[in-house]
């Protein structure tokens, strides 16, 4: 009899054991994280009773968590990716606004400054017209200014978002560390708090959704938790602490790293930040974001150099040269807060052609010998040479001047457009400074017999050389016996090209074949006789005397507008300003898809990691309904076993 009843207790034991597991089931079926559990019966060890062997009854082995890590893996993953997407796509959305507004981007201003010119090119004597091109330009410079302020806000943005995530990062690492030492401490005989293990893994998949971790089994059910290429984030009961920090080279950009017991930071490679807000954060802001602010600075650089460059060759109301219009554009020189304190090495960059200038980033490193200035879009190396300079080195339209004394790995970011469209400025505010003249005017006497006729003429650079400056006429004479041109400055080369061929005849050159059309040029003096001159017809060549309604320079203002000076001559300010909210829009876009994707790879991997570890309701139902009726079934065993004890007690 006490057989029968042990039996029946055993069944009683375990269905009791199996109504509060699925009980148990039944009312975590709404927690996030959470994972069915189920008790596994097995019997109890079997009586050999002569005639055969006897069960005793049944036990509860272990409550099974139903948990598959592959599925749980890839469930992490596919969130970590949908993380990163949503936090890129959330930062990319706003600059991608900003620079596709019709009203309130670049582009009309940019139209509204060239009518401005073009209107004074129209009237240059008007006051008004000067006045006018002024102020647009003025509201052109706050136009650069205010889409710069807006994206050093979004930068700005991002770095407190970086800053917020290596807290909470560090806010789970410490946690999942704790959990680990819980976890060992209880784990015994291969069995481990369940409910822990579900909690250990929900904090394990909020991490991430702030960075791809990697996770790796230890000893006693506890985990190592890795990032990037192996960076450990929690080694059993041993959380590492993540810190940022001021980039060495940009203060205005957040680093991320290592924070020792005693305070020192050690930086990460931005490579290893990958997966989740964190990696979402730093992918937007290495790329669309650099790029955004890098290519809006080329195109304020752009301009300001190149229209500075005409202006100067031209000729303002009180006829003097011109001077710069726009404000220069300095590039930004990040030096490394790490080098040697016994380092004097000083490097300056100023934005100098705008056809060679790029959208990239510099490092400009001392090996201990030589600097080398790298190409940081794509790793090409130009070395300073000579070094020590003499004079500035000019590499990608940017003219490198360094000095002072270096020491071994000195290290300085150059930024040549970064900061140019914050530096983008107006330097002239006297309307009479505008240079729309040229400096110099040409005739031909109607004194001549001949037809020929000699074209207004142009000046370049050179023009602006010492001694070059026509400070008297120059008259040039044709001899028709000779057919040539007589009268040049004896202290200058002269220059003819015919059919795109030229030839320089040398200072002192007592005279110059004639070939109608034929450009001449001069001392950065340019122009062009054509027809057919009678002998001794003259041409002069002299400074502008009356330039007050001359507006020959300003057209060639105007004509900035439609001509390709950036990416070496392939492109206009608004094509380069296009290529880059064409480039943002496409980023934007490609993240949209990209995020819908995601989405539908984590429902996708939901389902999957819930078909094993969710939990179901109505099969829990059913359990409910089983384990009751086993342990009505065990009851009844007991009953029966109570009365067959009373009838061999009332045998007596």
């Amino acid at each position: 009899m006490s057989s029968l009843l042990s039996i029946g207790k055993s069944g009683l034991l375990a269905a009791q054991v199996g109504l509060s597991t699925t009980g148990n089931n039944i009312t975590n079926a709404g927690v996030v994280g959470y994972s069915r559990q189920a008790a596994i019966q097995s019997d109890t060890a079997t009586l050999d009773q002569g005639f055969g062997f006897v069960g005793t009854g049944t036990e509860v082995t272990t409550v099974r968590r139903y948990y598959d890590n592959f599925l749980a893996v890839q469930l992490r993953n596919a969130e970590s990716n949908q993380a990163s997407l949503d936090a890129y796509t959330k930062q990319i959305s706003q600059i991608d606004n900003l620079l596709a507004d019709p009203t309130a981007g670049l582009s009309p201003a940019l139209q509204d400054f060239f009518n401005g010119v073009q209107d004074a090119t129209s009237n240059p004597a008007s006051a008004a017209s000067r006045q006018a091109m002024l102020s647009t330009a003025s509201s052109l410079a706050s136009r650069f200014q205010g889409l710069s302020a807006r994206l050093s806000e979004i930068a700005s943005g991002v770095n407190g978002q970086i800053t917020s995530n290596v807290g909470e990062i560090n806010s789970y690492a410490t946690q999942i560390a704790a959990i680990n030492k819980t976890i060992a401490g209880l784990t015994t005989d291969g069995k481990a708090p369940n409910d822990m293990l579900d909690h250990r893994d929900q904090m394990l998949t909020e991490l991430n959704k702030l960075i791809k971790t990697t996770v790796i089994p230890g000893d006693n059910n506890t985990l190592t938790v890795e990032f990037g290429t192996g960076q450990p984030l929690v080694v059993g009961g041993t959380a590492f602490q993540l810190a940022t920090s001021n980039s060495p080279t940009d203060a205005s950009r957040m680093t991320v790293g290592y924070q020792s017991d005693s305070g020192v930071f050690s930086a990460l490679p931005e490579s290893v930040l990958t997966g989740g807000q964190l990696g979402g954060l730093v992918s937007f802001r290495n790329g669309a974001m650099d790029r955004a602010q890098n290519s809006l600075g080329q195109v304020a650089a752009g301009l300001a150099v190149s229209f500075n460059a005409q202006h100067v060759l031209g000729q303002d109301q009180n006829g003097a040269l011109g001077t710069a219009f726009f404000k220069p554009i300095n590039a930004y020189v990040g030096v490394n807060s790490h080098n040697s304190p016994v380092s004097t090495a000083d490097v300056s960059a100023v934005v100098t052609d705008a056809s060679k200038l790029t959208a990239s980033d510099y490092s400009v490193d001392y090996d201990g010998t030589n600097f080398n200035v790298t190409r940081l879009s794509d790793g090409q190396i130009t070395q300073i040479n000579p070094y020590p300079q003499t004079v500035p080195q000019t590499i990608d339209g940017v003219d490198y001047t360094i000095t002072g004394a270096p020491v071994d790995k000195d290290n300085f970011l150059v930024r040549p457009t970064y900061t140019a469209a914050d530096q983008f400025g107006v330097a002239i505010s006297d309307r009479t400074k505008i240079a729309l003249a040229a400096p110099i005017a040409t005739a031909a006497p109607t004194a001549n017999a001949g037809n020929a006729k000699i074209s207004a003429g142009t000046v370049d650079v050179n023009y602006l050389t010492p001694g070059n400056a026509l400070a008297a006429p120059v008259t040039l004479t044709f001899d028709k016996a000779s057919g040539s041109l007589s009268g040049f400055p004896p202290a200058q080369d002269v220059t003819v090209t015919v059919n795109g061929v030229a030839t320089v005849y040398p200072a002192g050159t007592p005279t110059v074949p004639y070939t109608d059309g034929a450009a001449i040029s001069f001392g950065g003096v340019n122009f062009n006789i054509s027809g057919t001159p009678a002998d001794l017809d003259t041409f002069t060549i002299g400074p502008n005397v009356s330039g007050v309604g001359d507006s020959r320079n300003g057209a060639l203002l105007a004509g900035l507008q439609t001509k390709n000076i950036l990416d070496n001559g392939n492109a206009t300010y608004q094509t380069t300003y296009a290529q880059m909210v064409n480039f943002v829009g496409n980023k934007a876009r490609e993240a949209q898809i990209s995020g819908s994707a995601a989405d539908a790879a984590v429902a996708q991997a939901t389902t999957q990691q819930q078909s094993v570890s969710g939990v179901n309701l109505d099969e829990e139902a059913a359990n409910l309904l089983r384990y009751q009726q086993a342990y009505q079934a065990s009851g009844k065993v007991m009953q029966v076993a109570s009365t067959l004890f009373d009838v061999l007690l009332n045998l007596r």
